[in-house]
């Protein structure tokens, strides 16, 4: 871990949390069932007091934490993200009786929280959301046929959700979601609202998905769920802002888990190459090892550096945070990859073997070049902002 930006407190505390993740953390991992929510680790993450930190600190010390996590334990880091990301909007723009009942059951580790916004056909362009409000004014018997995910105004500040979410991390298994639906049609990013939905409303279900690394995902069905403005997170009609804020934040702590995972790779590499036996040597005096090594070590340091940089920017309310954010995720998940799968090549076929470190990386690491917005939704992101500020001079 560099010292460049941090001080000596932030590195003690890295260290002390890799290795509460590889001592505590990781055996429960270990004795969770794949693909489903892991609640005894995820309540000795409360326990830790690792989950309250998600809403007292800042982007930096997220970015730490999640770094740090995924070294040792990326169950552990992952169940720690999807918390935060699931609550955050509850945190950032949830109502006083919305964060009296839900939040310090998230910081305790007792309630599991999702974020629903991706559906069947819209991924990364979050803005074509289908999931919307349309008339079914049930009491006058009155009704419209809904397309795809629909909130349905159902008399005044009351709605019903139909459709489908997809690709929801906990799901099905969540005590409540952050659900975003249309609202307005046609309004694009300004008709869309955040909901806060808890699990046993009537008309929602759900459905694990078989994913190739075995997280909690999943798919939701809502079948005229109804929500109020009660329910609503921030406005009507600006839910898209909850969206973006929320990913604002959580873009470059994606770029951290990234991080741990490199260096988790990195570390394992050095320390095979130096001990593996190979043409009269060791693998590491091989010039054609050394300089990947190199070229491996170089790339993670850059990663991190750019992750530290786009999270102080976000923790000094910079207005550059869009464009710094998907830069942190765009560089750090696609390293992450190339030093994983660099690793594994350093390491031959005992890598790809079911239990390895690099076996598990492998699988790991595929998916954050996905989602919060895949690399060519960063790419555009980034193009977009530096076309912005030209414009702008």
């Amino acid at each position: 871990m560099t010292a460049f930006s941090l001080e000596p407190a932030q590195l003690a505390w890295c260290a002390e949390l890799r290795t509460l993740a590889a001592e505590r953390l990781h055996p429960l991992a270990d004795k969770g069932e794949p693909g489903h929510v892991n609640r005894t680790l995820v309540a000795e993450l409360g326990g830790l007091g690792l989950l309250g930190r998600l809403f007292t600190s800042g982007a930096l010390d997220l970015c730490l934490m999640r770094e740090s996590l995924a070294y040792a334990c990326t169950e552990a880091e992952t169940a720690l993200a999807l918390q935060g990301l699931g609550a955050h909007p509850v945190h950032a723009y949830g109502t006083e009786a919305q964060r009296a009942r839900w939040l310090p059951r998230v910081t305790a580790g007792t309630a599991i929280a999702a974020f629903a916004l991706s559906e069947p056909g819209a991924g990364s362009d979050a803005a074509a959301l289908d999931l919307r409000a349309e008339a079914d004014d049930s009491r006058s018997g009155r009704s419209s046929d809904t397309p795809a995910f629909t909130a349905a105004p159902d008399g005044p500040a009351r709605w019903r959700l139909t459709g489908e979410k997809c690709w929801i991390s906990n799901a099905p298994e969540a005590d409540f979601y952050t659900v975003f639906a249309r609202t307005t049609p046609g309004a694009g990013a300004r008709g869309v609202t955040a909901f806060l939905v808890p699990a046993d409303r009537p008309g929602l279900t759900g459905r694990g998905l078989d994913m190739l690394s075995p997280h909690p995902i999943g798919a939701l069905d809502f079948d005229a769920v109804p929500v109020t403005a009660g329910d609503v997170l921030g406005e009507v009609d600006r839910g898209f802002r909850v969206a973006m804020g929320t990913l604002n934040l959580f873009r470059p702590s994606v770029g951290a888990f990234a991080v741990g995972m490199a260096q988790a790779a990195l570390d394992a590499t050095l320390a095979h190459t130096a001990g593996r036996d190979a043409f009269g040597g060791k693998l590491r005096d091989l010039q054609a090892v050394s300089h990947q090594v190199a070229e491996m070590a170089l790339r993670t340091e850059a990663a991190r550096l750019m992750v530290h940089a786009a999270a102080s920017a976000y923790d000094a309310d910079d207005p550059d945070v869009p464009r710094r954010s998907a830069m942190a995720k765009l560089l750090a998940t696609e390293t992450a990859q190339y030093v994983v799968d660099t690793a594994v090549q350093l390491h031959g076929a005992r890598a790809l073997q079911r239990g390895h470190l690099l076996e598990h990386l492998y699988r790991e690491v595929r998916a954050p070049r996905i989602y919060e917005g895949a690399s060519e939704v960063q790419r555009g992101i980034i193009a977009k902002e530096l076309y912005a500020r030209q414009e702008a001079r």
